[in-house]
């Protein structure tokens, strides 16, 4: 599976835990990749910062943890990094200028520097967009992830990172490498039926 299929498939939003097993594999191995980063490669300071906000409004921590505590900044520069291609980074670091711009022009700072009842506001607003964009875009033919703005990107990304951590995957999504019992002591069909007879 090469990177375009797999982010056609994050982009159509398939459940994780559907996902074909070589995109688990690739979304694994971006998991422990991301354990061993020691530094971010696309995102500026700045830029973490505000997507580790956004990012924690869309997953915030309730009894369980949220999209900070699984390192979602992390895996979204990696993604951003790694996977995506130039243009594709570039509109989403657009994006987050955008965000910050608006954030200035409605309530004279930056988005991390506004209290949360405006950044709700403002990502309500990306939250419409982004339905009114799907529903002009719904039966066109094509990718849905080409030309895609920022805040599906972010979403679909925040989503990802949460669910393909370990946290996400077991506490929220419940899911299990081994389904079912397993019983490592079980007689064999054989051991059943007694000693051969000869």
């Amino acid at each position: 599976m090469n990177r375009r299929e797999a982010l056609r498939l994050l982009a159509a939003g398939a459940a994780v835990q559907f996902a074909p097993g070589r995109l688990l594999a690739a979304l694994r191995q971006a998991r422990m990749t991301v354990g061993e980063q020691t530094a971010l490669r696309t995102l500026t300071p700045h830029q973490s910062v505000t997507v580790s906000a956004i990012a924690e409004m869309i997953l915030p921590r309730t009894e369980t943890k949220g999209a900070a505590d699984v390192g979602a900044c992390e895996f979204i520069d990696l993604m951003l990094t790694e996977w995506y291609e130039h243009e594709e980074r570039e509109r989403f670091l657009q994006g987050v200028a955008d965000l910050d711009a608006r954030a200035t022009a409605l309530f004279g700072r930056n988005f991390v520097g506004c209290p949360a009842d405006q950044q709700a506001v403002l990502l309500e607003e990306l939250g419409e967009r982004m339905v009114a964009e799907r529903d002009l875009n719904e039966g066109q033919t094509g990718s849905s992830e080409e030309g895609e703005s920022f805040y599906p990107m972010l979403r679909r990304l925040a989503l990802t990172a949460y669910y393909t951590s370990e946290e996400g995957s077991t506490d929220e999504l419940h899911f299990e490498i081994i389904p079912g019992r397993y019983d490592g002591c079980a007689p064999t069909q054989s051991e059943k039926e007694g000693p051969e007879r000869k």
